[in-house]
């Protein structure tokens, strides 16, 4: 069985050791050489930079995130044993760990950090799609010949590189798809090299949780428990039709997922799915002023975001969380697709309007989906508004005059409040 070792690079007999260097880290599989799809996920990303730059951090509790009323961005491991986890409230992760040292995010500096690393994976493949700063897809189909060693060997000596070059750690998952890949690099975090063959696709599976599904949130878990479906095991059960009828398209993608297959590809250009924005508040707020004002703003910075990458919306997203952290999602379909910031802010507050909730409320969001090229957008007006595309005019106008003189130059009214 191929076996490696991921201190020292060396191909070795499995076993306890390297008969090399001494090291317990080694990875052995039998396709270990064969397959070609990883994902690299950074270790408490953050987190892991903080104390990289402040070493007087090593050995405490760090938790990446706001003040007492926001969420926890990022908890590194010691903070994650007392159960601190991301997007947990902070009043709650202070509670499981008093004793956490509490840092606001310092994104320029994550950024330069995942720029430094997203270099390291280029000189891998070009067949490189990142996720987020602190995560990627490779595909390294066809690479050994280039780089003179399996995928498996140069995977590994990038996570060592990243640990002497750069002092950060990441965890990788290789296999014969994105799916498994992802999955794989969850099963020995931190600085862990786990992987999945093909061989063994189905019975590593079947009593896995479907929780385990990437993208599966706790409504779609609830509706899978609802129908008896709580491990692979159990959607092996169901028809691809029943599935489908039931859960629409994610019934067939739960299909082809029980059985191991994912033919998407690891692709450089994936297309952004939605732009939003959103904000917690200091205190829980029923304040309408306060609450239009921010959604404007909201809105401005979506419209932004679409008109900067030349994309339009054709759904419009609110979003509410209550004071006890329930969540509400409202969504509309417009007739053609909208990048305007007038159109996304009319349409979330007729949203907010038809809730008839007084709140209070601690976040407020919204956003566009369904995103298409911006030609054609804006363009059918409104029969019930016809002032829209007067309105639509004058925003063209200020955005060109704010292009020029600053994004202050103008300011609406509704934005002071």
């Amino acid at each position: 069985m191929p076996a490696l070792c991921r201190d020292c690079l060396s191909e070795i007999t499995p076993a306890r050791r390297c008969s090399a260097c001494g090291s317990p880290r080694i990875t052995s599989h039998p396709e270990l050489f064969d397959l070609s799809i990883a994902h690299m996920d950074c270790d408490a990303f953050y987190a892991s930079v903080e104390k990289r730059d402040n070493p007087a951090l090593n050995g405490k509790p760090v938790i990446i995130g706001g003040g007492r009323r926001g969420v926890v961005s990022t908890a590194c491991y010691i903070a994650r044993v007392k159960g601190v986890r991301s997007a947990m409230p902070m009043f709650q992760a202070l509670k499981l760990c008093p004793e956490a040292v509490i840092i606001k995010p310092r994104m320029d500096a994550y950024v330069e950090a995942s720029r430094a690393i997203r270099a390291l994976m280029e000189e891998l493949t070009p067949a490189l799609q990142p996720l987020s700063l602190d995560e990627a897809f490779l595909d390294m189909t066809g690479t050994t010949k280039l780089h003179g060693a399996p995928p498996a060997m140069m995977l590994a000596k990038l996570v060592r590189r990243m640990k002497v070059d750069l002092g950060l750690t990441g965890s990788i998952g290789l296999s014969h798809n994105k799916f498994l890949a992802k999955v794989a690099s969850d099963l020995d975090k931190p600085h862990g090299f786990s992987v999945i063959g093909k061989e063994e696709t189905q019975r590593f599976l079947n009593d896995k949780p479907v929780s385990m599904i990437w993208g599966v949130g706790a409504a779609t878990l609830g509706a899978l428990n609802k129908a008896g479906i709580r491990t692979f095991a159990d959607l092996l059960r169901w028809e691809r039709t029943d599935l489908i009828a039931r859960f629409g398209s994610m019934g067939d993608r739960l299909w082809h997922l029980a059985r191991g297959q994912d033919n998407r590809r690891v692709s450089a250009h994936e297309p952004m799915k939605s732009i939003s924005n959103e904000t917690t508040f200091n205190e829980d707020t029923s304040d309408p002023e306060l609450l239009d004002g921010h959604l404007w703003r909201m809105a401005q910075k979506v419209a932004d975001r679409a008109k900067a990458k030349e994309l339009a919306g054709r759904v419009v997203v609110l979003k509410l969380k209550r004071a006890d952290f329930s969540l509400i999602t409202r969504r509309v379909s417009l007739y053609d697709p909208t990048q305007l910031a007038d159109r996304i802010y009319r349409t979330a507050r007729g949203l907010f309007d038809q809730l008839g909730e007084p709140g209070p409320f601690r976040l407020l969001g919204c956003g566009i989906s369904d995103l298409n090229a911006a030609d054609g957008a804006d363009t059918a007006g409104d029969l019930l508004d016809p002032d829209a595309v007067r309105r639509g005019r004058a925003e063209r106008a200020t955005d060109a005059i704010r292009n020029r003189f600053g994004d202050k130059a103008i300011v609406k009214g509704r934005a002071l409040r």
